[in-house]
């Protein structure tokens, strides 16, 4: 039976004629209270959130935490042990990958070694039975999207890496899916590859609009640069879902302030603060760059010891102790900037518009 197509963020029950089609957002994936187990050990539990059409979701999280479990149950490679899969309100739980109408990007390319780029991109197409007049231009047609039509008769050792991510991309769209999963597309490239390809996957957004993008990440930048939500996952489940700057800005559990650009968080009353700050028990979340060393005390801040440096290029990232809890927090300071030594003795301070409230 079909589900009845609803918005995401709408009432359940609710079908797309009884919403206001000036906000409508058709959900193109859906996931519900799905579990994936093999044998005692827990995958994903009890996962549930939505996709709309045009809309890009990143699953970020640490290895382990499920992310890749979560897209591999949404394209049918894993075998869901409870809850519900929709694809465009229909229900495909239980049917295998070939029947679910999805596009698929993997960080090994998966290229037919044997093939040249045009027949790996024409694969798809010739295995749904697509009409042979249709599928040379839509070959040429997804191959100039990508950027990769002059090298339509090379074969895929002929190709750079991210010349190939593009070929596997271009296969991935080849049959007009409505929904693309991404399996961490960049990772098997290097950093000046990575960037390029970053740059690709945002412009190739912008040409489909209509399309939902599901990406698997564990690369924060690709996915602040990429994702209108992030999907923020730990442990086998769903810890936050939200706009990235609603999880970066207002962060809604201490994991994600940590995870999601390295906050130091702090027990609720550690931080002398002029800014108000709400009743109740919460924590204080402070990410490494809002920090300043200052030697006199500040309205502010937290009295520390230097513990230990580390270069990274732009930024020394210095570690230090507060001394009232104990804890250590990380600094960052411009290389230009004088750092404290090892083992000083002085204050950071921090404006209290960079100082995020964190639920308990």
């Amino acid at each position: 039976m079909t589900a009845p197509k609803r918005t995401v963020g709408a009432p359940k029950g609710l079908d797309d004629d009884a919403v206001d089609r000036t906000v409508r957002r058709t959900v193109a994936v859906g996931m519900e209270s799905v579990s994936v187990t093999y044998g005692d050990t827990v995958a994903l539990r009890d996962c549930s959130f939505e996709v709309a059409r045009g809309e890009t979701v990143a699953l970020l999280g640490p290895s382990g935490s499920g992310k890749s479990t979560a897209l591999k149950a949404i394209a049918g490679f894993e075998q869901v042990s409870a809850g519900t899969v929709t694809i465009d309100g229909r229900d495909v739980t239980r049917l295998s990958p070939a029947k679910r109408g999805i596009g698929i990007v993997v960080q090994s390319y998966a290229l037919f070694p044997h093939m040249t780029v045009a027949k790996n991109v024409a694969f798809g197409l010739r295995s749904r039975g697509a009409d042979r007049s249709e599928i040379a231009p839509r070959v040429a047609e997804v191959l100039g999207m990508v950027g990769m039509a002059e090298y339509a008769d090379r074969l895929p050792r002929q190709l750079s890496g991210g010349q190939q991510q593009r070929v596997a991309i271009a296969r991935a769209l080849a049959t007009r899916p409505n929904v693309v999963l991404l399996d961490e597309p960049l990772s098997a490239l290097d950093a000046g590859m990575r960037k390029d390809m970053l740059g690709e996957l945002q412009r190739l957004r912008a040409e489909l609009p209509d399309v939902a993008m599901v990406y698997v990440t564990h690369d924060q930048s690709e996915a602040l640069a990429l994702a209108d939500r992030v999907a923020i996952m730990r442990d086998a489940r769903l810890e936050a879902i939200g706009t990235t700057e609603e999880l970066f800005h207002r962060p809604p559990t201490r994991f994600t302030a940590t995870f999601l650009g390295g906050a130091d968080v702090l027990p609720g009353g550690a931080l002398r603060t002029s800014r108000p700050l709400p009743d109740g028990d919460h924590h204080l979340a402070v990410r490494p760059w809002a920090w300043r060393f200052t030697r006199t005390a500040p309205s502010n801040g937290l009295r520390v010891t230097v513990e230990q440096e580390q270069w990274r290029g732009a930024v020394r990232h210095v570690t230090a102790r507060v001394a009232e809890t104990g804890e250590t927090i990380g600094v960052d300071v411009p290389v230009l900037t004088e750092a404290p030594l090892k083992a000083e003795t002085l204050w950071v301070e921090v404006d209290p518009a960079d100082v995020m409230v964190v639920p308990r």
